[in-house]
């Protein structure tokens, strides 16, 4: 049976099961509704994410196969652990999440244009003012040096972006959270899709079916009230 995009309506927030993804593009689930809060927390409970060009409707996406981070396995070799021995940053989680999200949309290393649009700043805004989006700050003689953001329902955490402006800032970011994350028993890191960067730092390529279960059971696993409160955070 031939698979069809599904159309969102504005009233309807459920979304199609990602099994019905296409094949070609990679993922594409659906196209138009909103970027509400709720219909971005129904989409992250689901596996499925928004990402769309400054031209493109609202589209939807659920990859098969999925990039994730096993806590476990993140790898941290040998010049970057002389690296972290040495340095003097400081991390932070949801100190300043309005500016982690600005950097990630305007870092310097993409060659291409952001695909963190306006829309999608003022939604996760929103999603970060209703206790969904944490953002990780790194902070050198209190400037901020790199970062990461993304969304969280339970205890599933999927990475959005990062950006670093000096030495190695992403990658302690990403040591910061998986930290975070494996101190109350959080074993994977959504990475969406993958890429060099998170390849070079242990992320792998798994089934959409096997993803999903995961993602199911992180999503059930209730977080101390306290746990995304803004504090310094350990990467050592």
């Amino acid at each position: 049976m031939n698979k069809i995009l599904y159309n969102l309506t504005l009233k309807d927030l459920t979304f199609p099961h990602p099994d019905n993804a296409l094949a070609e593009p990679n993922g594409l689930l659906a196209v138009g509704g909103d970027l509400s809060c709720q219909r971005l927390i129904n989409a992250y409970k689901a596996g499925i994410f928004p990402w769309f060009n400054e031209d493109d409707p609202y589209l939807w996406w659920s990859p098969d196969p999925r990039a994730v981070i096993d806590i476990d396995e993140l790898n941290i070799n040998r010049s970057l652990k002389k690296f972290i021995n040495k340095t003097d940053y400081q991390v932070t989680v949801n100190k300043n999440f309005i500016a982690v999200i600005m950097q990630c949309a305007d870092a310097p290393f993409r060659n291409d244009d952001t695909w963190i649009l306006d829309d999608m700043i003022t939604a996760y805004i929103e999603l970060h003012n209703a206790g969904f989006a944490h953002s990780v700050e790194v902070w050198q003689n209190e400037q901020l040096v790199g970062g990461l953001y993304g969304v969280a329902v339970g205890g599933s955490f999927s990475g959005e972006s990062m950006f670093y402006r000096q030495r190695n800032a992403s990658k302690i970011a990403l040591i910061a959270l998986a930290r975070l994350l494996k101190s109350h028993g959080i074993k994977y890191i959504d990475c969406q899709i993958q890429n060099p960067f998170l390849q070079s730092m242990g992320s792998k390529e798994i089934p959409r079916a096997e993803f999903l279960i995961c993602k199911h059971k992180d999503v059930l696993k209730p977080l101390s009230a306290n746990f995304w409160q803004t504090r310094q955070l350990d990467y050592r």
